[in-house]
């Protein structure tokens, strides 16, 4: 009895291109960021609307490919380690939208000029730099405040040893990375996930 071959943990551009039109692409980022460039017809599925979605994308797994997208691969990847926790196969876009985007394809974006957000992974950044910076000028006015940054970077070494971030769950439950990314209803995405859609996606 032969095996059939593994499926690969990750895409890269080049190979996820010509399947475009037989997979199903999710995108796994807030609907904001989203909203603000996308790979052409990938369904948001935020991941934390993961397990919500998990029959919807079972059922998509049995038909075609399902190909994970986030901004760079991170939360792509956290995302099909969880799909693979619940029996449903994935695979992760190395890269993400910042490599597809690089690699010269274009990027589906809404036409109601609404304004782009920042990848999550640099809003954590900013908030991350900006709370031990404030630890640090606290601790001048009230000494032992700079524990605030010790616990900020011990998070962050946290972060990259378990390749999750507590920081970017709270952040993408702010109401600027909740708002409406211009693409297709929750409830539509998990119709198309659950029932298939012809004509495939749009093209690079």
């Amino acid at each position: 009895m032969t095996t059939p071959p593994a499926q690969p943990a990750a895409l890269t551009v080049e190979e996820l291109r010509p399947r475009l039109g037989h997979a199903d692409v999710i995108d796994v980022r807030t609907p904001a960021e989203y909203g603000s460039g996308h790979i052409p017809g990938a369904l948001n599925v935020p991941l934390d609307r993961l397990d919500e979605a998990l029959p919807a994308l079972r059922t998509a797994s049995s038909r075609a490919l399902l190909v994970a997208v986030c901004a760079s691969g991170g939360r792509s990847g956290a995302a099909c380690a969880r799909l693979a926790a619940a029996g449903v196969p994935a695979v992760s876009l190395d890269g993400g939208t910042d490599a597809w985007a690089s690699g010269g394809h274009r990027l589906d974006r809404p036409s109601d000029g609404s304004r782009a957000v920042w990848p999550m992974e640099r809003q954590v950044r900013l908030t991350a730099g900006s709370l031990v910076v404030l630890g640090v000028l606290l601790d001048l006015a009230i000494p032992g405040a700079r524990v605030l940054s010790l616990l900020i970077g011990a998070g962050l070494v946290f972060s990259a040893l378990s390749n999750t971030c507590g920081m970017a769950v709270l952040l993408s439950k702010l109401p600027h990375n909740r708002r409406a990314g211009g693409g297709t209803g929750w409830d539509a995405t998990l119709r198309i996930l659950t029932d298939g859609r012809t004509g495939g996606a749009a093209g690079a």
